[in-house]
């Protein structure tokens, strides 16, 4: 981890957000997913790492590429070894319908820093640096909504909350109404929802709510970097999520994990937009090329690169799927 990789994560992004966009509207969302995959293995195969994805599109025999356990990178000697947690297409459904809001990441983290999260859910709370520390699961939505705006030193009404729009947050939806927040229902995509409470101007303060595990792990690794705040807890649907959880070392199911527990030392992240959103722009093509927009970002450094590319598919014609 003594080199920049999340600079180099960013060609890996980039890949994935291509060639997903290309087949955005056409309401296919495994093939959006399948074309982001494959481009991201392909790119994984450029980076000197000794890689191994411990966060992905699931186990080997699920998914063919980039399934948790994969080794990813040219992986020669001396190169380091990092632990991965990706999602080569968050928010599946909104490339495939052509809504806003998704985007490709890539998180590396030193070798067993990232919390081998299931494939189940989590409960999530999120905040940007101003409201560090003020969050706690074990209060209620409306306890930590006037704690962070406390904190904030503003109004609960000031505070914009985004919500995953689910029939299981009908009760958290109903609290935060009451409390005076006001709130942002999002079809899908709540590593970007999370990322976003850490930008000021992006119009998002928190996040709540009920997602996926694994990509709790990613939003945390991203928070982290920029200084804010998550918490998150499994909410297994039945006992064969919690025994599988036991299976990868998760002793204690109830327990409430900070951002450094989900994703721990030095970390780097990386992420394209695929369709544009709240922080990131989507993929313009423009016949002989594509532009593309990113953020990098570092814990190390708290270091925050957005990064506008112009790619030539002449001069990169892999990037011409």
């Amino acid at each position: 981890m003594d080199r920049n990789l999340a600079m180099e994560a960013v060609r890996v992004t980039e890949m994935a957000a291509i060639a997903s966009a290309r087949l955005m509207g056409r309401g296919n969302k495994n093939e959006s997913d399948q074309a982001a995959v494959d481009a991201m293995r392909k790119a994984f195969d450029a980076l000197q790492i000794n890689g191994t994805v411990v966060i992905g599109e699931g186990e080997r025999d699920e998914a063919p590429m980039l399934y948790i356990g994969e080794k990813v990178g040219r992986r020669n000697e001396g190169d380091p070894e990092v632990d991965i947690a990706l999602d080569p297409l968050e928010g599946t459904n909104l490339c495939a319908y052509g809504r806003p809001g998704s985007i490709a990441v890539v998180a590396m983290a030193e070798k067993g820093k990232l919390l081998n999260a299931p494939d189940t859910y989590m409960e999530k709370i999120a905040v940007g640096p101003r409201a560090k520390g003020a969050i706690d699961l074990r209060r209620s939505p409306t306890e930590n909504l006037h704690a962070i705006a406390e904190k904030m030193k503003v109004y609960v009404s000031d505070l914009t909350v985004i919500i995953l729009d689910r029939e299981r947050h009908a009760d958290l939806i109903k609290e935060v109404r009451a409390a005076g927040a006001r709130i942002r229902l999002i079809d899908d995509g709540d590593v970007a929802g999370g990322i976003a409470t850490c930008f000021e101007d992006t119009g998002v303060d928190v996040l709540m709510g009920v997602g996926g595990a694994p990509e709790g792990v990613i939003a945390a690794a991203a928070i982290r970097s920029v200084g804010g705040d998550m918490q998150g807890r499994l909410v297994p649907r039945n006992n064969e999520e919690i025994e599988r959880a036991k299976r990868m070392g998760i002793s204690d199911i109830s327990k409430i994990y900070t951002a450094e527990e989900l994703a721990g030392g030095e970390v780097m992240f990386a992420a394209s937009g695929v369709t544009s959103g709240d922080f990131l722009r989507g993929v313009r093509f423009f016949g002989t090329g594509c532009e593309t927009h990113s953020v990098v970002m570092r814990s190390k450094t708290g270091t925050v690169r957005f990064i506008q590319s112009r790619h030539k598919f002449d001069k990169k014609p892999g990037y011409n799927f």
